[in-house]
C-alpha cells in the first residue's frame, strides 16, 4: 500500500463498478502518470492510480450545490471553472420517447455545462438486457474535454438526466436518458460514489462498440494510451472488443449500426441503397435540360421510384468540369418547386430526398422544404457556412472528396497523388473532422470518395476497387468515421467513356453497372446512378453474393 503524507490512499487494480449519485464524494481521484508515455509502455506496465483525499482541490473554485438539488437547470446555464482540462468519454443511452431528440438535447446541455465535445461514435440500436420486456435502446458515446472535476461532472450528468425526465425506477429498466462516465483523463477512480472504468464495460457490446468508434487504430495521445491500459488486455480496448466478438456482433447480437434521418433510424448496412439522379440543370454532362419543367421532373421521379430507387438526389447546380456557378437565387428557383412537388408525391412514402448543393443558403432553404439529406460535393470547402447550417438542421451530411472547385478540379496540380486511396481518405477525413468540430456528429456523416472529381482514369479505378483501403486509412484516425456509409457515383462519367470508347454519356450504362458492381462488392452502401433499373438489379446480385460470403458493409 502506498501513502501520500498523512493522507491514506488505496491502489485500485481490479475490476471496477460505476455507481452514480448526486452528492459529492468523500474522496477525489488522483492519478500517477509518467511525463512521457507510449502505447506499448502502457500495455506492458503495471501503472496504478491513487484514489484519495476527502476534498477536491477544485472545490473552492467551483460549487454545484444548485445542480445537486431537485431543480432543473435553465437553458442558458453556463459552467465556468478555473482548472485544467481533462479528456473524458461519456456513454449515452435512451429507450423512452424520441430517443434521437433526447440525445440532441443532452449534447446541447453538456456543452452549456462546460463539456466541449470533440468526437462522436456511430449510433447503435440495441436489444435491452436484464429487463427484456421494454423498448430497444439507442446507444452512443462521445469524447470531449472539460474542466469539471470528476465528481462534479457526475453531478452535472445526473442533472441533465433529471432535466430530460429521468426518475428513479427499476434497475436496468426504461429511461429517457442514461449518461455514464467511461473514462476521465488518466485517472482510475474508486470512491463510494464513482468508480471508473465501469466494471462491466468489457462485457457489454452496446458500450464497447461506440467506445471503440471514438478511437483510431493508431493511438493519438497519452490519455488514450492510458485508457487502453485499463482494458487489462495486451491489445487494449481494441482487443477487448475483439474478444467479445467485435464487428461480428453488429447486426447479429441484438446490436445494429444505424444513421438517424429525422426521427427514424436508417439501417444502411443490410443492403445496397440506390440513389436516383434528378438534374434540374440545362448543362449537366449526361441529361442536362431534360428535366427542367416541373411535369418532366415529377414524371422522372415517379419512374425512378417504380424502378426501385430508395433515394432521389435533386441537383440544380451543375458540378461537371468547368461548370459555371449560378446565383443562390437561380439555384433556388430551379430547385424549390420540384422539391416541394416531389415531397408531396404519394409514391415518396418511405423514400428519401437528397439535395445536391454546395451553397449553404440553398441548403438551408432545401432542408426547410423537406430535404432529408444534404449532399455537398465540396464537403464544406466552397462555403464556410455550410457546416453550421447542417449542424443546426439535424439532417445527415454527405461529404464528398474534391480538390478545388468544378472549374479547377481537373487542373494538373489537383491531379497529383502519392497513393490515391490514402490521400483521399486523409483529405476527406480532415473535412469530416471540420464538420464534426462544427457540430455535425459523426453518426450523421456519410462519405463519398468523389469518383470523377479531381481524378484521372487510373485514380477512379483505384478508388472503386479499393474502398476497403479508404476505410482502413480512416480507421487509423477514427474507427467511427471509417464505419460511415460510403456512396459511389461513377454513373456515366467520362473515365468510363475513355475506357470503353463511348463518347456519349448515355451509352455508358453497361460500364456503369460494371463499376457499380466492383464498388458494392468492395463495401459501398449507396450507389448514385442515372439508370436506376439496371443498377438496382446489379446491387441485388452483389448483395446476394455478399450474404453468401458472410460479409457486412460498414
Amino acid at each position: 500500500m502506498l501513502m501520500m503524507g498523512k493522507l491514506g490512499t488505496m491502489i485500485h487494480t481490479g475490476r471496477f463498478l460505476l455507481r452514480r449519485f448526486s452528492e459529492p464524494p468523500p474522496t477525489v481521484a488522483m492519478a500517477v502518470t509518467p511525463s512521457r508515455v507510449s502505447f506499448h509502455r502502457y500495455y506492458s506496465s503495471k501503472l496504478t492510480s491513487l484514489v484519495s483525499p476527502r476534498v477536491s482541490p477544485f472545490s473552492s473554485l467551483f460549487r454545484l450545490s444548485a445542480l445537486s438539488s431537485s431543480s432543473s437547470a435553465t437553458p442558458n446555464t453556463r459552467v465556468q471553472v478555473d482548472s485544467p482540462e481533462h479528456e473524458v468519454v461519456i456513454a449515452l443511452g435512451s429507450n423512452i420517447g424520441n430517443r434521437m431528440n433526447n440525445f440532441r438535447e443532452a449534447l446541447q446541455l453538456m456543452k452549456r455545462y462546460g463539456i466541449h465535445l470533440t468526437r462522436h461514435s456511430c449510433l447503435y440500436e440495441t436489444a435491452p438486457v436484464h429487463v427484456t420486456d421494454q423498448p430497444r435502446f439507442l446507444n452512443a458515446a462521445v469524447r470531449g474535454v472539460t474542466k469539471l472535476p470528476p465528481h462534479e461532472l457526475l453531478t452535472v450528468l445526473k442533472t441533465i438526466e433529471r432535466d430530460m425526465g429521468r426518475t428513479d425506477g427499476i434497475r436496468y429498466g426504461p429511461r429517457p436518458l442514461d449518461l455514464d462516465i467511461l473514462f476521465y483523463g488518466k485517472m482510475r477512480i474508486a470512491s463510494d460514489k464513482l468508480i471508473i472504468p465501469h466494471e462491466r464495460l468489457w462485457e457489454r457490446s452496446f458500450v464497447l462498440a461506440p467506445l471503440v468508434d471514438l478511437l483510431g487504430t493508431a493511438v493519438d495521445n497519452d490519455t488514450v494510451a492510458h485508457w487502453h491500459s485499463l482494458a487489462l488486455h495486451p491489445g487494449g480496448i481494441h482487443q477487448a472488443w475483439e474478444r467479445l466478438g467485435g464487428e461480428s456482433l453488429v447486426g447479429e447480437d441484438g446490436i445494429q449500426r444505424v444513421l438517424p434521418i429525422g426521427d427514424e433510424l436508417w439501417d444502411f448496412t443490410s443492403r445496397t441503397h440506390v440513389m436516383g439522379i434528378l438534374n434540374l440543370t440545362p448543362d449537366s454532362f449526361s441529361d442536362g435540360g431534360q428535366f427542367q419543367s416541373l411535369d418532366s421532373a415529377v414524371s422522372r421521379v415517379r419512374e425512378m421510384i417504380s424502378e426501385g430507387a430508395d433515394i432521389i438526389d435533386i441537383g440544380a447546380q451543375s458540378t461537371r468540369p468547368m461548370a459555371t456557378r449560378i446565383s443562390s437565387q437561380e439555384e433556388l428557383e430551379r430547385l424549390l418547386p420540384v422539391l416541394e412537388a416531389v415531397r408531396s408525391m404519394p409514391e415518396m412514402e418511405g423514400k428519401l430526398i437528397s439535395v445536391d448543393t454546395f451553397n449553404s443558403e440553398v441548403a438551408s432553404e432545401a432542408i426547410s422544404k423537406g430535404a432529408d439529406i444534404l449532399n455537398d460535393v465540396s464537403a464544406g470547402a466552397l462555403d464556410s457556412n455550410m457546416h453550421k447550417v447542417v449542424a443546426e438542421s439535424g439532417v445527415p451530411y454527405m461529404a464528398m472528396h474534391m480538390r478545388g472547385d468544378p472549374c479547377t478540379m481537373q487542373n494538373e496540380e489537383n491531379l497529383q497523388y502519392g497513393d490515391v486511396c490514402k490521400d483521399v481518405a486523409s483529405e476527406l477525413y480532415t473535412r469530416v473532422r471540420d464538420a464534426e468540430i462544427s457540430g455535425i456528429p459523426a453518426w450523421r456523416v456519410m462519405i463519398d470518395p468523389g469518383i470523377g472529381f479531381s481524378k484521372r482514369v487510373e485514380h477512379n479505378l483505384d478508388v472503386i476497387t479499393d474502398l476497403p483501403k479508404i476505410r482502413e486509412e480512416m480507421a487509423k484516425r477514427s474507427i467511427g468515421v471509417s464505419h460511415a456509409p460510403i456512396l459511389i457515383g461513377p454513373s456515366r462519367k467520362r473515365f468510363l467513356g475513355d475506357i470503353c470508347g463511348r463518347p456519349e454519356a448515355v451509352d455508358r450504362d453497361a460500364a456503369t453497372v460494371a463499376s457499380v458492381t466492383a464498388g458494392v462488392l468492395g463495401g459501398a452502401n449507396i450507389i448514385r446512378v442515372h439508370n436506376v433499373k439496371d443498377n438496382v438489379d446489379a446491387a441485388k446480385v452483389c448483395d446476394a453474393m455478399l450474404i453468401r460470403r458472410g460479409r457486412s458493409k460498414g
